[in-house]
This record gives structure tokens, C-alpha cells and sequence, in this order.
């Protein structure tokens, strides 16, 4: 539980409706609050999620949760179960449904990442949850690890949490947000952009979860909005995710939806195909085995010794009691379950070698084969002799997959019955589809199944190193990137550059030179492709990044968002500069510069409005200052001080506004309404030199203009 805030809708203690009591606040969201709390008549424990006062009065927000509570029709064990809905003395709607005590899956990637037998359970018990919803008729539209709770830890009670948006697929149901986006950018479908969801929708979203859950990290889905439906477009990065959870998240995450499952009926089919022959070894190696009696040995001596004349037994006798036939006795070998083989060498050069061999020429045989990959030879006895190798083929399977290894830097084979685990590191992906092919290979005539894992080195790249492949393609100032110097990209980090090219061939170029140098690492290259005109700023622009501020483009008309920046002619464009709320020092200058005139116009600060300190201009709302410095016609009708236009046939062209917050004022003096680049470029550049500190953060966005 979290701290309370005086402002928080219950306080502790507090008792709702004579029934119950609240223990504490579990979160916090836009709208209202999740609390724990107790029923003072059962003694059961559950949450309340409480609608803030100003919302409980809102018909659109009460109609959402009045379809949030209509979920206790759905009755699964893997979906939250909802039971009142009612309001406080106070006003405040409130929701009651079970407590689900264990970590989200969101929690668990913030301390590791989860493996993929584990994602796999969890995926048949969300699909299980889908499968109740989905058949009354209900999308959830916001599936992510933030709503999916594994209770008490385990992936076998993973439930599905907050239907808060939603959506009903019955005929003539309408949404009760409206038809636009609901839902986190990085787990929606592609069609979720355009208001649009249903059922496969939900399966996107799960398969964006596993992957994130699998990687340890949330999946980037752009850093502005035109990239943001770009990349939707594209197929999820699934590299270097094992079998079969790669395919899974391949089938469930395809942007054209025609290309994903139709029912989660069929994901529970495919997942219980992957998971029925882990469970089926599973009862093999934990059934009882028969162990045949020993053929030789003390007991069937004495047996041998009944036999035999008197005399003759009696010499015997005496001599067995004496021990003299103990070096000629064979103890019978112990019977291993599971049967297995563990080998590996390390990032450090340290080689292990373990396991179970059925005799010592197959022991020798096992240790010649790693001898062989791993360049060190094992000791004589580090295999344990013993019974219960589950196919006469098993060894020699066993020491295919130790050659198809070969290549790899540091790497691990984890051999457990007839199931394998292999993990490595190679120096490059050529070495990586190498090793990849020889395991293919080796598949074809072996009874072991394995997962594989085989990552692309190097171990670490150091920034700088990347700093250095980059400086020749930065033809329209420098590119800055995720590290500072000094730091280095480990493994299944992302490698982030942004900037601004000359030429679309220069970001190309760059993608693939880095690529090649990158290895197991995603390449994501945040840059916009310019000419001389606008290159002619960015070249005097520091290397510092946006930290938070970001540029918004919408309809004067309307007000709606408008994602990609694209406006034709007869659009009025607005533009606000977003700032975190935490951004309350420092000033903001903000240009726009048209590329077809060589022209740049000062917006902000401008002769109408000279104030341009953050912490006075702008407007303050869940957390984002927003500043308007191009407005809708019609709030220029009504105050012709402010700056607006509508796109005509001779504006058609791309324009680029920059935002940049300062310590000081960027400028001793306003400048002209507009100037030439040239103009600008050079006081710009003038400013970098002497005052290099000042410059905080920069944003920039193109706003293009077509006919």
C-alpha cells in the first residue's frame, strides 16, 4: 500500500455504506482511486475503486463504470469478479470487486525478466479469460502488464484486472468513452489508433505483453505521434525470443488483424499443444520406476554357494567372508531422474561438465565431444554411471548438440531427459545463424527437443564507440543517443539515436552501419529526414535531449489531435508546446521555419506576447503545461494578437517548429517577427558558443503542408 494524500477519496478507517472499511490505497489513477478494504460482515477482503467526486456527477464517466460493473456477469477464475456498485454518503461512485493479492506482471519486469515456460502458462490463463469475455460479448482494450495479476505470484492464477474501458461488441453498443484511442500506446493494436477495437485487438495486446515480460522492458512504440502509426504498421522486433513463445507472440501481434487468431478459443489450442508435452514428461520422469534386482552381487553368491559340494562350499565360504572376492563384485549403479547432462563454458573461460552417463565408454565418449567444443578436458569421473537414460539414442544425441555449439563465445546446454535448453553468446549474427543452422540440423535426427537462446555479441558496446560510428552520417547537426559517455549498451539494450538527417539515404545508412555493429541489441534510429534550408539550424543545435517536452498538432476546427503533422490545404493547424508540470524554471523560445521561403518567424516570445518565462505562460492540467503559440482561426477572430493560419495552395511545403527551454532568456532582445535562416542560424550558433549551459532541452517537429 502507498502513502495517503489529504486529498485521497477515502481516508483510512473509513467505513463506506455501514459495510466497508477502508485498510488502505492500493493506486492511484486520472480519474480515482484503487483502496483495500474490509467487509465488515464477512470479514472478506477486496478493493474499491472510487471515482473521484468531480467524475461521480459525470454521466459519461458513471455510464463507464456502470460498464465496468456490468463484468460480474462473467464468472472465471482468471477474470477479476465484480460484485456492487454503489455510491458513498459523500457521492463518490464506488466499485467493489475481489482483491487479487500477488504481483502484476508489470511489477515482476521491474526485478526480472520472466522465462518463457512461465509466459506460456500465463498466456493460457489470459487466453482462458478471454474466452469468458469475449463470450459475453466484451473487449478489454487495455490489456498490458499492468493488468494482469498472477495471484500469489503464481503464472497458474494469472487474472485479468480493470475492464474500466471496456468496450461492448453487441450490435448498436456504443463505447462509453466515445470512439477514440482507449488504452496504452505500447500493447494497442494498430486499429486501436483509428478508435477502432474488437476481440483480436485483445490479442495483440497480449502478445505485446509477453514480449515485454520476456524482454524485461516496455516495447517503444514511438516518440511522437506520427511515429507512433508508422510503427504500428510494422511487425514487432520478436529476435532473439525462443521457440515456440516467438511464434506465439509473431501470430498474436501481426498488424493486419486478418493475420491473428479469431478466437482465443484457438490461442488455448495452440498454447495447450506447447504445454501438454512438457507436462507429459513431466509425469514420466516423476512415475515410479522399476528397478530389476541386481544379477550379481553377495546375495545371489550365497545362492551359488548352496550348490556347490560341502567341502568345496565351505572353502568358498570362507573366502567370500574373508573379502577375497570383493575386487571381482560389481555394486549395481543407481537409477538418475531426470537424466541429465549439464555443460558450459562461461564468459570468464571457466568449462563445467556434469550429468549421468550409462557406462564409462559412454562417459568417455560425452567428455571427448565437450573436450571438443569447449577446448578443456574434463576429469575422468565428472560423469555420474547410472541407469534410467530414457532413449538408447540419448547420449549421442547428447554430444550433437555439444559439437552443433561450436562457435559460440560462452554458452550453456542444460540436458534434461528428452528436453534441452541451449543459451549462448555469439560474436556476430552470421556466427549466430551458423550455430542456429547446426542446431536445425541436428534437430532433424534427434529424440531431445530444445529452447534455444543464442544472443549476438559483443557483451557490451560502449557509447562512445557509437558515438563514432554515428559521426559520419550526421549531416544535419550531431545525433544524440540513449547512453552519456562513459557508458556502455549491454546486451537487449536499445541503441537510440536521434536527430535530423540532410538526406533520407543518411538514415538508412546509418541503421545499417549501426546494425551491423550493434548485435543483440534493438537500433532505434528517432531522426527526420531535412534539406539545406532546415539542416542550416539543427547543424548550430547543441547535442542536448527533449527531457520531457514535446510539440502537439491538432485541428482548429475541431481541436482534435492530428498525429502525423500532415495538414492540407484549407487546414487550420494549431501547435502547443507540452512541458512536464516539473519544468517550472527557465524559458521557452519557440520558431517555426519554412522551408520554402528560407524564412524563420519567432512565435514565442512575439510583440504581442513577450513573456516567455514557463513558470507564467501556458496552462496547468494532469501534470503537462500546455502553451499554445499557433491558434484556430477563431481564437484569432477573437484576439488578433494571437498567431493562426490556414494552409493555402502556396503554403504547400514542410515547415519545422523548435522548441527550446533555457536557464536565461535565449535572446538579450526580442527578435523580428521573422528573419532570414541565415539570420537566425548565425545568432544561434553565436549563443552555443559562448553560453553552452544555457540550452536545456530541445524538441522539434515537422508540420507538412499538401495539397
Amino acid at each position: 500500500m502507498i502513502d495517503p494524500l489529504p486529498s485521497d477519496i477515502f481516508r483510512q478507517g473509513q467505513v463506506l455504506n455501514n459495510t466497508y472499511e477502508i485498510e488502505g490505497l492500493l493506486g492511484r489513477g486520472g480519474t480515482g482511486e484503487v483502496y483495500r478494504a474490509r467487509n465488515n460482515i464477512t470479514g472478506r477482503v477486496v478493493a474499491i475503486k472510487g471515482l473521484s467526486l468531480q467524475f461521480s456527477g459525470n454521466d459519461d464517466y458513471i455510464e463507464l463504470v456502470k460498464r465496468e460493473e456490468q463484468m460480474r456477469d462473467i464468472r472465471d477464475d482468471a477474470v477479476v469478479r465484480y460484485t456492487e456498485c454503489s455510491r458513498s454518503d459523500q457521492g463518490q461512485v464506488f466499485l467493489v470487486m475481489d482483491f487479487i493479492d500477488g504481483p502484476s506482471m508489470s511489477d515482476i519486469i521491474q526485478t526480472r525478466r520472466m522465462d518463457p515456460k512461465e509466459l506460456l502458462i500465463v498466456a493460457h490463463r489470459v487466453a482462458e479469460g478471454l474466452v469468458a469475455a469475449h463470450g459475453k460479448g466484451i473487449v478489454h482494450r487495455d490489456l498490458s502488464p499492468d493488468n494482469v495479476v498472477l495471484r500469489g505470484g503464481s503464472a497458474e492464477k494469472a487474472t485479468i484486472i480493470d475492464f474500466g474501458i471496456a468496450k461492448d461488441t453487441a450490435a448498436g453498443a456504443r463505447t462509453i468513452v466515445g470512439n477514440e484511442f482507449a488504452g496504452k500506446y505500447e500493447y494497442a493494436a494498430p486499429e486501436q489508433l483509428d478508435g477502432k477495437a474488437e476481440k483480436r485487438s485483445d490479442f495483440y495486446a497480449l502478445g505485446a505483453t509477453l514480449l515485454a515480460c520476456y524482454r524485461g522492458q516496455i516495447p517503444f512504440s514511438g516518440s511522437t505521434p506520427g511515429e507512433i502509426v508508422r510503427r504500428k504498421q510494422m511487425a514487432l522486433d520478436s529476435t532473439g525470443v525462443p521457440e515456440p513463445l516467438k511464434g506465439l507472440v509473431d501470430w498474436l501481434t501481426a498488424p493486419d488483424m486478418a493475420n491473428r487468431p479469431a478466437r482465443a478459443e484457438d490461442i488455448l489450442a495452440r498454447i495447450d499443444g506447447y504445454l501438454r508435452p512438457i507436462t507429459e514428461r513431466r509425469e514420466r520422469s516423476s512415475a515410479p520406476r522399476t528397478v530389476q534386482p541386481a544379477k550379481s552381487g553377495r546375495t545371489g553368491s550365497r545362492l551359488w554357494l548352496l550348490l556347490v559340494p560341502p567341502v568345496l562350499g565351505a572353502a568358498l565360504a570362507a573366502a567370500w567372508f574373508a573379502g577375497l572376492f570383493d575386487r571381482f563384485l560389481v555394486p549395481p549403479l543407481p537409477t538418475a531422474s531426470p537424466y541429465v547432462l549439464s555443460a558450459g563454458v562461461a564468459e570468464d573461460g571457466t568449462a563445467t561438465l556434469s550429468g549421468n552417463a550409462p557406462d564409462q565408454a559412454t562417459a568417455a565418449m560425452l567428455s571427448q565431444a565437450f573436450a571438443a567444443v569447449s577446448g578443456k578436458t574434463p576429469a575422468a569421473d565428472v560423469l555420474t554411471l547410472a541407469h534410467g537414460m530414457p532413449a538408447p539414442t540419448w547420449a549421442t544425441d547428447a554430444a550433437g548438440l555439444l559439437a552443433a555449439v561450436t562457435g559460440l563465445a560462452d554458452w550453456r546446454v542444460e540436458i534434461s531427459d528428452q528436453t534441452a535448453t541451449v543459451e549462448g553468446l555469439a560474436a556476430t549474427r552470421d556466427g549466430a545463424k551458423a550455430v542456429a543452422a547446426a542446431i536445425r540440423g541436428w534437430i532433424a535426427t534427434s529424440a531431445i527437443t530444445p529452447t534455444l537462446s543464442i544472443a549476438v555479441g559483443p557483451r557490451t558496446l560502449p557509447a562512445a564507440t557509437v558515438a563514432a560510428i554515428a559521426a559520419p552520417f550526421a549531416s544535419c547537426g550531431p545525433l544524440t543517443q540513449s547512453k552519456a559517455a562513459g557508458e556502455s549498451y549491454g546486451l537487449g539494450d536499445t541503441i537510440a539515436l536521434a536527430g535530423a538527417f540532410a538526406s533520407a539515404r543518411d538514415g538508412g545508412a546509418l541503421q545499417a552501419a549501426m546494425e551491423a555493429a550493434a548485435g543483440d541489441r534493438k537500433v532505434r534510429i528517432d531522426a527526420i529526414a531535412l534539406n539545406d534550408v532546415l539542416c542550416a539550424v539543427h547543424r548550430v543545435l547543441p547535442p542536448v535531449p527533449a527531457n520531457g517536452q514535446s510539440i502537439w498538432m491538432g485541428y482548429g476546427d475541431t481541436g482534435k489531435i492530428n498525429p502525423s503533422g500532415v495538414f492540407h490545404v484549407g487546414d487550420n493547424p494549431i501547435v502547443e508546446v507540452q512541458l512536464p508540470e516539473s519544468v517550472a524554471d527557465g524559458y521557452l523560445w519557440v520558431v517555426l521555419i519554412n522551408d520554402t521561403g528560407g524564412n524563420v518567424y519567432n512565435l514565442l516570445p512575439n510583440r504581442a506576447q513577450e513573456e516567455h518565462a514557463i513558470a507564467r505562460i501556458g496552462t496547468l492540467a494532469d501534470g503537462i503545461r500546455r502553451v499554445r503559440v499557433i491558434h484556430s482561426i477563431a481564437d484569432f477572430k477573437a484576439d488578433p494578437d494571437k498567431i493562426a493560419f490556414s494552409v493555402t495552395p502556396t503554403d504547400v511545403g514542410r515547415a519545422e517548429i523548435i522548441a527550446l527551454v533555457t536557464k536565461t532568456p535565449l535572446f538579450a532582445v526580442r527578435r523580428p517577427r521573422d528573419e532570414s535562416v541565415a539570420s537566425f542560424a548565425e545568432a544561434l550558433a553565436e549563443i552555443a558558443k559562448n553560453e553552452p549551459e544555457n540550452i536545456l532541452s530541445i524538441a522539434t517537429r515537422l508540420l507538412d503542408s499538401r495539397p
